[in-house]
């Protein structure tokens, strides 16, 4: 029997391969143009467009930003890519990953090391960092959850982080078109990665 195949070609042409994946085959533009079309809470957002996870990235790194005004360029940038090896597994809500189980976060984790790497960052991030980008992560889904997935406030409070503060809670969100999202996904990604 054939080994079945394992690898994902990009637009940019490179091979992917998933089980095995290494940062020369990672491109920036592949990562920007896939999670502008990969749809958060598998769709089930308000809006003419679908809430992609390039968005809530860009949403994560600001918020990101705000808990952390001091923090350097290059854990900001961590923030704008947390969700990065998305561009090719797809986002899964999280009672989906619970019942795939550790297949799916081990293809995450081997993913996400190559992109950091790719990037100049660390193959594993710090902790502090890593909890620093889950609470950003965590608050843009009440957000997200409240403004555009029908929770009410009180319903996200139970699963998401609310977030601290007015100002932050007042954030708006509008879903856009995703070659838009994809540009300033770009812009960002490169100005942060200017900033190392």
């Amino acid at each position: 029997m054939p080994t079945p195949r394992a690898w994902q070609k990009m637009l940019s042409g490179r091979r992917l391969d998933l089980l095995d994946p290494t940062p020369v085959d990672i491109e920036i533009e592949d990562i920007a143009h896939g999670l502008s079309f990969v749809a958060r809470w598998n769709g089930q957002t308000e809006g003419e467009f679908p809430y992609s996870v390039a968005e809530h990235s860009l949403l994560v790194e600001r918020l990101h930003a705000r808990l952390a005004p001091r923090a350097p360029a290059k854990w900001r940038l961590a923030a704008l890519l947390h969700d990065a090896p998305e561009y090719v597994i797809g986002d899964m809500i999280s009672p989906v990953k619970a019942a795939v189980g550790p297949d799916y976060r081990e293809m995450d984790a081997r993913l996400a090391a190559a992109v950091h790497l790719r990037f100049g960052l660390p193959a594993q991030l710090p902790q502090v960092i890593k909890k620093r980008i889950k609470r950003a992560d965590r608050i843009s889904a009440w957000l997200e959850a409240t403004q555009i997935a029908g929770f009410s406030h009180a319903e996200a409070g139970k699963y998401f982080t609310t977030p601290p503060g007015e100002e932050m809670r007042a954030i708006p969100l509008e879903p856009r078109p995703p070659m838009a999202v994809k540009r300033d996904f770009l812009r960002r990604f490169k100005a942060l990665n200017a900033g190392m």
